[in-house]
């Protein structure tokens, strides 16, 4: 495959080609970094949530409606907008996507109430998919033998970009204010998307279908392939004890007995971060071990580290900021693998549908992220930290039943 890189009429990659040449490593690189920096918008008000709503004179529970409306429309624009990457040229896409990002981005930046900021936060979601018309990009431009490791390369970025989302978010809102957090992350986006013109190849459509059409199709998807279905329920499952644990860290730790600030909370996604950095190590294994039993080790991994957040209480206070850093490393682990895995399933099932295929297993994550996001919060409220990590295990455990059901099957 070859590229024209600062030309305004860059190559179409034709998909006859698209299975004997391997993409350049500079070109999986920035598509790594794109993942992930169109990507982080979603979390970068997780660490902030106490001090936004201080500033903002919004309740702990309006307050945890910032997140939720992100990830619910994330799910939406998953649904509405991810599929024109197979009817559209996907670099036109990209493209259009970094500009509503950047202009949804500024929305939160200025706005002057909680009204407004929740508005921008389900615009900012919807524009966030700009990051699943990367991933298939990735997918399509890959080789048949090594899509897996080209695909973990790229999710590596984009998974790196969710959980150092929070730190670079609670040491900015610690030191320059919320605000500076959401403006800086407009500019990055901005970036990606003039390096995007730049350096993506153009990409030929794989259906000619209407955009009514296009969706319907969606449902056709998920009917016709079972595994699409076993894949989509699963990691739904495993990322509602994902967000719950993400989106009520930050309040947690501003009670008793921790007393800690946004840049605390920020801090432990450094521990998430090295659970990301064996996603290409996890998309070798699938290429290798076979890609369901590579899911279903990441679902227990998922399990063990949620159930390990009870043995809290047994703890002194240094011991239990320990614990919870551990069991971030392990589930995040633990979900990040279990993703790698079933993006490899899915995007083996149809070559033609990789964009709606990928639409219909991440509108079932952030779904299942979405009602994480309010349900922590919820439970939060109303029982405190261990029914918290009572939800993650039982989710978790969930998604473990599938996997293995899978087998069985």
């Amino acid at each position: 495959m070859s590229t024209v890189s600062g030309t305004d009429t860059p190559r179409e990659i034709p998909i006859s080609l698209q299975h004997s040449l391997e993409p350049p490593p500079r070109l999986v690189r920035f598509l790594a970094m794109a993942a992930g920096l169109s990507v982080a918008p979603l979390y970068y008000s997780q660490p902030m949530l106490g001090a936004l709503a201080a500033d903002i004179g919004a309740t702990p529970r309006t307050i945890g409606m910032v997140p939720m409306l992100a990830q619910l429309g994330y799910a939406f624009g998953i649904l509405l907008l991810a599929p024109l990457g197979d009817r559209f040229d996907r670099r036109s896409v990209i493209l259009a996507k970094a500009a509503a990002l950047c202009a949804a981005l500024m929305m939160s930046a200025l706005a002057p109430s909680i009204g407004l900021l929740l508005a921008a936060s389900l615009f900012t979601g919807m524009a966030a998919t700009l990051a699943q018309d990367i991933v298939p990009a990735a997918a399509t431009l890959a080789p048949d033998m090594h899509r897996g490791k080209i695909v973990g390369n790229v999710m590596t970025g984009l998974l790196l970009g969710i959980l150092l989302s929070r730190v670079v978010s609670g040491l900015v809102a610690e030191h320059f204010g919320w605000r500076a957090m959401f403006a800086a992350a407009a500019v990055s986006v901005a970036a990606v998307g003039l390096l995007a013109k730049q350096v993506l190849p153009r990409f030929a459509p794989t259906t000619s279908l209407s955009y009514g059409s296009l969706l319907r199709s969606l449902l056709t998807l998920w009917q016709r392939h079972s595994a699409l279905r076993r894949a989509t329920v699963a990691q739904a499952l495993i990322s509602v004890g994902f967000s719950a644990f993400w989106s009520t860290l930050a309040i947690m730790l501003r009670d008793a007995p921790f007393h800690l600030g946004s840049a605390a909370a920020g801090a432990f996604g450094i521990a998430g971060a090295a659970g990301a950095l064996f996603a290409p190590l996890a998309g070798r294994m699938a290429d290798r071990r076979g890609p369901h039993r590579v899911a279903l080790a990441g679902t227990g991994l998922a399990v063990v580290s949620f159930a390990a957040m009870a043995l809290g209480p047994l703890f002194s206070v240094h011991g239990q900021l320990a614990l919870l850093a551990v069991c971030a490393v392990g589930f995040d682990l633990g979900a990040q693998v279990t993703l790698i895995s079933h993006q490899t399933i899915v995007y083996g099932t149809d070559a033609s549908a990789r964009s709606r295929l990928n639409a219909v297993l991440f509108v079932g994550m952030f779904i299942g992220m979405a009602i994480g996001a309010g349900a922590g919060g919820l439970l939060y409220a109303q029982w405190g930290w261990t029914a918290v990590t009572g939800l993650a295990t039982i989710s978790a455990a969930a998604a473990l039943g599938v996997r293995l059901w899978s087998i069985v099957r």
